[in-house]
């Protein structure tokens, strides 16, 4: 089973609001079993458009493990602070598993 990633792009308004949050959601992030493997303020575009100004990257062991985080009771209240203090994308997606070979 493929590991699940959560990816959210934040473009800060109000900063001691995000500080809140970080608070907040943190003991659901271990509740949940997350690992942070990114949180980058300057992440270098190099093609396209990207939102925000700073980029998280969540992982899971599954992709139900990030969606049952993500609908958590204990994350459901921190949810408003983020809401309230950053225009977020969020986006759940699977880790790649290669094909097995001589299947």
């Amino acid at each position: 089973m493929p590991k699940g990633y959560v990816i959210l792009t934040e473009s800060i308004k109000d900063p001691a609001g995000m500080d809140a949050y970080s608070r907040a959601a943190g003991p659901s992030m271990a509740q949940g079993g997350a690992s942070v493997l990114a949180a980058d303020g300057r992440p270098q575009l190099l093609e396209g458009d990207w939102h925000g100004d700073r980029t998280v990257v969540l992982e899971f062991e599954s992709v139900e493990a990030a969606r049952a985080w993500y609908e958590s009771e204990a994350y459901e209240r921190a949810k408003p602070l983020r809401q309230a203090a950053a225009d977020t994308n969020v986006v759940i997606i699977a880790g790649f598993e290669p094909p097995s070979r001589g299947a």
